[in-house]
């Protein structure tokens, strides 16, 4: 598997991001698709609504998300994503997309850390 990088969606596109894929599950703000260019929008392997709202980005709440969205990549149909993205990422350097203000503490930063683990496991 290649690199693994994340950035904020608002962030210019660059050559060196390889595949850009948003893992949100809503659009971000303010952005038109042809500045985001995205190559790939993977909905289901995004936090639920549910989670989000309750997430907050509150850091007191952080290692709780984690284990919660850990639970939620779990399931089904972001099984089938979580596979579209290793496929990708095994292909070449692979850009996960985020929105959220905070670049340590969210969405993105679990996923790229779940991928990591399973291709640990793999």
């Amino acid at each position: 598997m290649h690199a693994l990088l994340l950035k904020r969606a608002y962030e210019p596109a660059t050559e060196s991001d390889g595949a850009r894929v948003l893992v949100d599950r809503l659009w971000p703000r303010g952005l038109s698709k042809e500045k985001a260019k995205i190559d790939y929008w993977a909905k289901d392997v995004a936090p639920s609504h549910e989670l989000r709202r309750w997430f907050g980005h509150e850091a007191a709440r952080w290692e709780e998300f984690r284990e919660r969205y850990h639970e939620e990549l779990k399931g089904p149909g972001a099984q089938e994503e979580i596979e579209l993205l290793r496929a990708m990422a095994r292909k070449g350097r692979l850009t996960l997309l985020y929105a959220a203000r905070d670049e340590e503490k969210n969405n993105a930063a679990v996923l790229r850390d779940y991928l990591r683990e399973a291709r640990r496991r793999a």
